[in-house]
Parts: structure tokens; sequence; C-alpha cells
């Protein structure tokens, strides 16, 4: 590898596999860094995007092939453009949200990047027709060697946080977010639906960080609800799917009342039964926010909504700011990191983690391409 070329794993067709090739480094623009990765989620759905797309989200675009993919990034400033001022400098230890906006737009101009008409995940898909000329502008994800991001969307890494770590901030915001759309207060109760997931066992540690008084956390493997409880057994209250009505083991252990957040994380096999179970679970004036993938239509009926002051939100991701949040909370020790399991694989392996995530056990599992 020259100093001008790097290795990136590229996708060059639908259902294919990675293929490891030398690519221009990026060049930097005037207001963007260019960042050295370290390390790279694997996101566990990413399989299935790039094998059954557009029978998967038609609606939710991929970028023009050949791409390199690559959702969640941790790694060291190397390089800042001219224009940047914001006291980001080489050797910053970084995540990049990979959330890209167009800037112009409505939402953008009121700071709601995230309802940006052309958001667009960097290294992996797109939400709108303005998506194609963002991946174009930014088409460098983390199973690169480098990659270039807006100075937006860099959030600073304390040294107690490991690039490891930092790969997993997207699951982890997105729980966050979802938190604070709930407008989740100390003492409150949430239930996760989906617990002992990628995206539920981030957001129970957010919601013990949170300061929740109980976390109820959804899941089919009893030796993962196990695992979870054992972080906080006087907090987390696990809930075993199968066996009773989640909604009737949940208001047996508040009186009656419900919890005041649902927190839906569920993927996209699960059934609809199982997400309307969860929402009975609410107490009245309660939130339910959904950040999974459930795919079938829900049977909600909207006079028992109106009667009961409940609310369901949508929540896609979380802002650049939220990640500064996660990232003081964990260098306080407020947020345990720590519980997280990795298993790294080099970038010419990057086939062999897509493996390994599909034998993964649960949330607790962290596999990231390490640079």
């Amino acid at each position: 590898m020259s100093n001008k070329t790097m290795r990136a794993a590229r996708l060059h067709d639908v259902g294919g596999k990675f293929q490891v090739d030398d690519v221009p480094v990026p060049e930097v623009r005037p207001t963007d860094v260019l960042v050295e990765v370290k390390a790279a989620g694997v996101v566990p759905n990413l399989r299935n995007v790039i094998t059954n797309y557009p029978t998967w989200f038609p609606y939710l675009p991929l970028p023009k092939l050949p791409a390199i993919y690559g959702l969640d990034t941790a790694g060291i400033v190397t390089a800042v453009g001219s224009q940047v001022r914001s006291g980001v400098k080489p050797g910053d230890r970084v995540y990049v949200n990979p959330g890209l906006s167009c800037g112009g737009c409505v939402a953008c101009r009121r700071g709601d990047s995230v309802n940006c008409t052309a958001y667009t995940f960097m290294g992996y898909f797109g939400f709108g027709p303005g998506s194609q000329q963002l991946f174009e502008d930014y088409p460098y994800g983390g199973f690169g060697q480098y990659l270039v991001a807006p100075v937006a969307n860099l959030v600073k890494l304390p040294e107690s946080i490991t690039f490891e770590q930092g790969a997993r901030f997207g699951y982890l915001g997105t729980g966050y977010s979802a938190l604070r759309k709930a407008q989740f207060a100390p003492g409150q109760t949430v239930l996760v639906d989906g617990g002992t997931g990628t995206l539920g066992v981030g957001t129970v540690l957010l919601a013990l960080a949170m300061g929740a008084s109980k976390v109820f956390p959804t899941g089919r493997n009893k030796t993962l609800l196990e695992k979870l409880q054992a972080l906080d057994p006087k907090r987390i209250h696990p809930v075993a799917v199968g066996e009773k009505s989640v909604a009737e083991i949940v208001m047996a252990a508040t009186a009656g009342l419900g919890v005041d957040v649902v927190i839906q994380a569920l993927g996209a096999n699960a059934p609809a039964a199982a997400v309307m179970d969860s929402f009975n679970a609410l107490r009245r004036g309660g939130k339910a926010i959904n950040v999974g993938g459930v795919a079938e239509t829900l049977a909600l009926e909207p006079i028992p909504l109106m009667v009961q002051q409940k609310s369901l939100i949508g929540s896609l991701w979380f802002t650049t700011a939220e990640g500064e949040d996660m990232a003081a909370m964990a260098a306080s020790g407020q947020l345990d990191l720590s519980v997280f399991e990795h298993e790294s694989f080099p970038l010419e392996k990057v086939n062999e983690a897509l493996d390994a995530v599909d034998q993964r056990t649960g949330g607790f599992t962290n596999i990231v391409i390490a640079h």
C-alpha cells in the first residue's frame, strides 16, 4: 500500500461477498476530517440488508456498488480541513456518527438533522432520494483503513473508552435517544422488549445509567436474561417470553400501574402480537418508543390510545450531542461498557466476521473489524 492508497473491503454485488481492494485515501475538504479507522462495528442486520435488497425495506436505498460498508467507526483523527475551528485536532480519539444530512432542508435549518429528507447512514443505507448524493460525497465506511467525515459528526472518546467499545456507540445511541424521546427520568420504570439483543442490551445499560428504578427486559433465552439480571439484581427484572403475557407479568410487578416507558427493540421476524403485548404494559400516559424492525402491521385501537393518553413514537438514530452525553457517562463510570465481549477480525476476514454475527449469543457479543 502506498501513502495514497489504502485497503478497503467493498461489496461489488448484492448478495455477494466483500472483497478487499486498494482504493484512494480520501481527500480532506475544508470542513471535514480524516480518521484512521481502528475499529468498525459489524451490524447484526448487515447480511440481511445486502442480501435481500430490494425485497427488504425497498424504500431504504443502498449506495451504488462497489461500496465500502461499515456503519459504526472509532479511530484517530489524522488530518483536519482548513476550516475546522472546533478544537478537533490530529491525534484525537473519536467515534464517527454516520448520520449524514444535507444541511439545507427545513429540518436541517431547524437543527433537526435526523429528520433531514435526505438523511443517510454513511457505510450502510439511506432514507430518501437525496441519499445517493450524500453517498457520493462521503463514500467511505468503517471497512476501510481511513474515512472522511464532517467535523460535526465526531464524538470525542476519552482514553477510558476502547475503540471496540466506541464501535458499539451506534446501538447504544439508538437506545439512549429513544429513552430521551420518552422523556425518561430517574426513578421511572421501563420495559425493554427484546432486551437480550444488540439494541436491547445497550438500552438496558442506558436505562440503568439514567437512574431507572426498575428495568424489565424481555427475551426467550433464559441464560441471557440471567446474565442481564446479574448486572443489577435489584433493579433488573427479566421477563421470559412465552410463559405468560408480558403485560400480565409487568402489571403484577408494578401493582397494576404499568411501566412509564416501553422501548420496542424486537427484530424483523418478531410478531406484531408481541409488540401489542408489551404496549399493553404501559401505564396511563406512558410512552412506547419503536427502535426495532418488526415488519408486521400493528392492530392499534385508537379509542383506548386516546382515552389512556398513551403514545407510540418512532425513533431512528441519535445526534452527535447525544453521543457526547454517552461518552461523558462512560468516562464517569455512570455507563458501564465493560460488559461487552469483543470478537475482533482483521479486514481480510470481514466475511468471516459476518458469519460470526450469525453465531453470536445475544447482545453482549460485540463483533468488530479491527485495523
